[in-house]
């Protein structure tokens, strides 16, 4: 199985995320279905039924991010050395070359991205075009809307 890239806060998030699920999620769940069983008769139940889709739902989701865990390949980026390169982990500024607008994003795993908070998945159109560069350089992104021009400003690992 391949790895998959994740930042240390991503990790804790994910771990943080599992230990909800199974310690109030699941049991919350299971209560529900008991109190819907002692209800009676379960074939016209719509609150056993909802129980136990949530409770599939759970269960599925549990599975889905200890897989993502045992997968993971933690990469703190406080701890790199890529020479001022742009690498995944690292904070990048950027400024647009045609508005002059300035943009700060962190490169992160596909679970972590968000990008009303500046987190780009390292797969993405930007994170690709922005790997291996640095300052200085420009890097081209193949934008809906044509291509766009980005000056790399600054490179961070923090």
């Amino acid at each position: 199985m391949a790895t998959i890239p994740i930042t240390k806060r991503g990790a804790e998030q994910l771990k943080a995320e599992l230990h909800r699920l199974k310690t109030i999620e699941r049991p919350a769940v299971i209560n529900a279905i008991a109190e819907a069983r002692a209800q009676g008769d379960l074939s016209e139940n719509a609150e056993y039924e909802a129980a136990k889709d949530r409770q599939g739902f759970i269960e599925g989701r549990i599975l889905e991010v200890e897989g993502k865990l045992s997968a993971a390949q933690v990469i703190d980026p406080s701890a790199l050395d890529a020479g001022g390169r742009v690498v995944f982990g690292a904070t990048v500024e950027l400024e647009d070359e045609d508005s002059g607008d300035t943009v700060k994003y962190q490169i992160v795993g596909e679970d972590e991205a968000d990008l009303k908070h500046g987190l780009i998945n390292v797969s993405s159109p930007i994170a690709r075009a922005l790997i291996g560069k640095e300052e200085g350089d420009t890097a081209e992104v193949q934008a809906p809307g044509g291509v766009r021009r980005y000056e790399v400003v600054t490179v961070s690992y923090i």
